[in-house]
């Protein structure tokens, strides 16, 4: 009896470090849910929201970004109650909720969806951290040589640099050892944040002439009115992008510690992550309205005026190096997990996909995760350095994954989880919110589909300089 009682017990405190799916018990909590979510939410979008407030003007500026914070905090809310399926069993990424609720087609078009945007948000963030890095750079250079020196510099071997470094991070195995990287990053948005505002208040306190206005950007001879309207529907990308973050918010929500209150944790951290993410977007966006006026540049920490004092800019610009290189990891995971679950499937017995080598019996390693993972990290970087156009990618980013991944599926999985009857009250006025939704996002993909042909026609790839 003594040694079935010891066996019960063994077993017991075994099965005590796994969760109800037979994985290694989840330990996330709303803390560390929240950095994951500010970790994605406030990345280099924050930079661009200066420069989209300054097209949209003060009245439609602060109310778009109010608007898109909304809505996409209330189809958050509705995609954390669909991790689960009806029979309970988990979910583990964007696709897997997806398949599980809607199935078929749509389950496909949105992987197509989702991957798309997550390799677009890596490459996006690699020219965003090549610019800050040069920034830095030239920051330093114009306190040494004077205002007047061109400082100018290539983009090219910084975002070689990031990429060598996502090289070495992109061979962590999974979401779920992110978290001190995810929290270090989401310190270091805060921090640069808080430099931008500071800049910006600093500027203001200067004085000095700066034309703003309830519209934005004037019609002018420096402004057509067909400039202008191309400008206002990349200036809503831009938000938009801001806010993508629904398309890893499943992988966030697996990282939380089971219970009866797993989903009230993520609506929680849901709610606190996008909240303190719209007090910083306002205030950027806001603050270097008012302190650059019309004038604001595409990157606020990194356009003209900020050359003073040059070791909080280059301190500024380090922060969201820092910030970035989580954020790129935040990004890529799932990307990462969809293409080394479809190999161990496709070919179980090849040891080339499947055998882990432990590396001092500390690490592990796999051949072909490194191949994978170091392929893509590879493709990203060429890619960044053939388009490296900051405003227009983050415009057409923002627009190509606002609808479909932040709005449209997950309306149309609560739709069909909760069984909401067609043409009911609640079911007209959602597909009423998603229509309205898809048509800013087409207009704001075709914003930033003109300011990129507008930038290709004059630029020469490889040659990029800041």
């Amino acid at each position: 009896m003594r040694d079935i009682s010891l066996n019960i017990e063994a077993e017991n405190q075994e099965s005590s470090k796994f969760d109800d799916d037979g994985q290694v018990k989840r330990t996330g909590t709303m803390f560390t849910a929240t950095a994951h979510i500010i970790t994605a939410v406030i990345g280099s979008g924050v930079l661009s929201l200066a420069w989209a407030i300054a097209q949209l003007g003060w009245i439609a500026g602060p109310i778009a970004l109010l608007a898109f914070a909304v809505i996409t905090w209330f189809t958050s809310i509705l995609l954390a109650d669909c991790y689960r399926s009806t029979d309970g069993t988990r979910n583990y990424t964007y696709i897997e909720v997806v398949r599980s609720h809607l199935g078929g087609l749509k389950f496909q078009l949105c992987g197509i969806a989702q991957h798309s945007n997550l390799v677009g948000s890596c490459i996006g963030y690699s020219i965003t951290a090549s610019i800050s890095m040069v920034a830095m750079g030239r920051s330093y250079c114009f306190h040494k040589y004077g205002h007047e020196a061109g400082c100018h510099r290539s983009n090219n071997p910084y975002i070689m640099s990031f990429g060598a470094m996502q090289l070495v991070l992109s061979q962590i195995p999974n979401f779920h050892k992110l978290t001190m990287l995810s929290i270090v990053a989401a310190v270091m948005s805060f921090a640069y944040s808080s430099i931008g505002i500071g800049l910006s208040i600093g500027k203001i306190a200067e004085g000095g002439q700066i034309e703003s206005g309830l519209t934005g950007v004037p019609i002018g001879k420096d402004m057509s009115s067909t400039d202008k309207m191309w400008n206002t529907y990349n200036a809503l990308g831009n938000i938009a992008f801001a806010y993508a973050f629904s398309n890893v918010l499943v992988e966030i929500q697996d990282t939380v510690k089971s219970g009866a209150s797993e989903n009230r944790t993520m609506k929680n951290a849901t709610l606190a992550g996008i909240s303190i993410s719209t007090i910083f977007y306002m205030l950027c966006g806001v603050l270097g309205y008012a302190a650059f006026g019309n004038d604001a540049p595409g990157n606020f920490l990194t356009g003209f005026g900020f050359y003073e004092p040059f070791w909080l800019v280059g301190l500024a610009n380090l922060f969201i190096v820092i910030h970035l290189v989580g954020a790129y990891q935040v990004y890529c995971q799932p990307t990462f997990a969809f293409v080394e679950e479809l190999g161990r499937k496709k070919w179980p017995e090849s040891k080339f996909v499947t055998r882990e080598y432990s590396i001092y019996g500390r690490f592990d390693l796999n051949l072909f995760r490194l191949v994978w993972r170091s392929s893509f990290v590879i493709l990203t970087t060429v890619v960044a350095m053939l388009f490296p156009f900051f405003n227009d990618f983050m415009g057409l980013l923002g627009a190509a994954s606002f609808w479909p991944l932040t709005v449209y599926f997950p309306i149309e999985m609560y739709i069909a989880r909760a069984k909401i009857p067609r043409f009911s009250f609640t079911w007209i006025w959602m597909q009423i919110l998603s229509g309205i939704c898809l048509v800013i996002s087409l207009l704001a993909a075709a914003g930033a589909i003109q300011g990129l042909i507008k930038s290709l026609g004059t630029f020469k790839p490889f040659h990029s300089v800041s």
